[in-house]
């Protein structure tokens, strides 16, 4: 990994513990309501002033036009849809609409099924958070009927349909790497970190991202207040398949993805930044290409580049919304053991609080 010039930023350990907190409040897709709550108290009692839409929190500073920022706050988990009966919340059928099969999330999820075995869980009411009860799931496999996992859950027989069940979970750290389900609380830590710290922009806070719905509510949002950006900056984790593959690079950029390709002035800065500042960087489609080559001269069906909530958003406005994507490498993705390095979150820190924080 290139040697960096990143600045320490001031009171990490109180971002370590904004992430703790965060990590413990669950987020399951489509039940995402008391998550976006808790944000929304964290943001007015810095003075934020909110606004709180189904499906989307947008949070608007002093100087709204210094930085737009967008970061999902789902998190994966299981609904209860009958007696007994759980599934995995982002693939039910109710909520496939917007799914095309292009995602990571799509091609990937059958393949970890086995990672949730014996994995604590938890049953939260949807609205208000409260606690229904605990359970331990006992086996996870994929019904080819319904095209989704079941899970076999002991300890929640009792609940009844559409309740959510979020993965317990807490902060890990060994060394310079942090674990827990990362995707995507990471970034809203990030986010109200930076407003902790002086960010006065618009962030959006979207729900329903691993269904693919999150682009939605923010490209609805743009219309309904008759406005336009080319400078939208997507926060998000990026998987990868070893330690070794993640290293290589602090942070992760997009060109584009299947949907669109990005084109904003953002993109430009942020590869200079790096550059200038020695931060090691890679664009995730141009990886997924190298690494595409290999497969089909092995004979193997090429990756998907992914669809992102970002390339969508481009894609409906017909380029009236532009931006780009600035992304954490992770290893175990979709489980409680996602993993990045501290040094990646501290290059992300750094690269925001220079862009769109003003020192004195």
């Amino acid at each position: 990994m290139v040697n960096s010039l990143i600045n320490e930023p001031k009171n990490f350990n109180l971002f370590l513990d904004l992430l703790k907190q965060l990590i413990r409040v669950p987020s399951v897709t489509g039940a995402e309501h008391s998550f976006l709550v808790y944000i929304k108290r964290e943001l007015e009692e810095l003075g934020i002033k909110t606004q709180h839409y189904d499906g989307l929190l947008v949070a608007l500073g002093n100087n709204p036009k210094n930085g737009i920022l967008s970061a999902h706050i789902d998190r994966h988990g299981v609904i209860c849809t009958g007696p007994n009966e759980f599934q995995f919340a982002a693939f039910l059928a109710k909520n496939r609409s917007d799914l095309k099969g292009n995602s990571v999330s799509e091609q990937t999820f059958q393949l970890i099924s086995q990672r949730y075995i014996n994995q604590q869980v938890h049953a939260y009411e949807p609205y208000s958070g409260s606690y229904l009860g605990m359970g331990t799931i006992k086996n996870a496999f994929l019904k080819e009927e319904i095209n989704n996992l079941i899970f076999e859950i002991e300890g929640l027989s009792h609940l009844q349909p559409a309740t959510p069940i979020a993965f317990s979970d807490k902060l890990k750290q060994n060394d310079n790497l942090i674990s827990a389900q990362l995707d995507n609380v990471l970034s809203a830590a990030i986010i109200i970190y930076l407003y902790q710290n002086g960010f006065q922009g618009t962030a959006f806070f979207t729900a329903q991202e691993e269904a693919g719905k999150s682009w939605r509510f923010v490209h609805e949002w743009f219309k309904k207040q008759n406005l336009c950006t080319n400078e939208l900056l997507v926060l998000d984790t990026s998987p990868y398949e070893s330690r070794e593959e993640a290293n290589k690079q602090l942070v992760v950029l997009r060109n584009k993805d299947v949907n669109a390709r990005f084109k904003s002035p953002i993109l430009k800065q942020l590869k200079s930044f790096c550059k200038k500042n020695k931060l090691s960087f890679s664009c995730k489609d141009k990886f997924i290409e190298e690494k595409n080559k290999i497969r089909i001269e092995q004979g193997l069906k090429p990756l998907s580049l992914g669809s992102t909530e970002l390339g969508r958003i481009v894609m409906e406005s017909k380029g009236k919304i532009q931006g780009t994507t600035l992304q954490i490498p992770t290893t175990g993705y979709h489980t409680v053991d996602e993993t990045a390095s501290i040094e990646s979150v501290k290059a992300i820190l750094f690269i925001l609080s220079s862009l769109y924080i003003t020192t004195n």
